[in-house]
């Protein structure tokens, strides 16, 4: 399975700024039983759940970075690091968030780091995944399998107009063939 194969998707879903808002409050008390001492959002979109679940449970939240892409463009094959897990995880209990886990890599690459950091436990977790992830994540608040659309990603402003990301204009006509 390739990232970003969006005919592989079957539907579309569109996920509203009040959605997000209930599946991260889902995020949080599957994750409270687990007592996270830290939490690692994945940038980029990955802050905006991991920034809703560290705020309720009163938890550190660190930003890192593992991406394909550059300016927005999709240009590795596989993720690569651009901002490293800080040494605090050392003996925590450590939860690293993402937005969606499609080819499961990215968290897969990032639990790796924290135990090699000294982590004591880390959990993965992320909003959305496909039932293709491999492997799946530990905590999950809505599995799909559909093209899912966030909130953030609806629009993106270009030359002073806000326009249709063109990467959901993509996906969308993947879709329909």
């Amino acid at each position: 399975m390739n990232s970003y194969d969006y005919a592989h998707r079957s539907g579309v879903q569109r996920l509203s700024w009040d959605d997000f808002a209930s599946l991260s409050r889902c995020l949080a008390e599957m994750l409270e039983p687990q007592h996270p001492h830290v939490i690692l959002g994945i940038a980029r979109a990955g802050l905006f759940p991991a920034t809703a679940v560290a705020c309720a449970l009163r938890c550190e939240l660190f930003p890192i970075r593992l991406t394909r892409r550059v300016a927005d463009q999709v240009v590795y094959a596989s993720p690569i690091w651009k901002v490293p897990i800080p040494a605090d995880v050392k003996g925590k209990i450590v939860a690293v968030i993402d937005e969606i886990a499609d080819t499961g890599q990215t968290l897969v690459m990032a639990r790796h780091e924290a135990l090699t950091l000294g982590a004591e436990r880390v959990f993965t977790v992320c909003l959305v995944n496909h039932s293709w992830a491999n492997p799946v994540p530990d905590i999950t608040a809505l599995v799909s399998d559909e093209f899912v659309i966030f909130p953030w990603d609806a629009q993106v402003l270009d030359h002073g107009k806000w326009v249709v990301h063109p990467e959901i204009e993509l996906g969308i006509k993947a879709q329909s063939r």
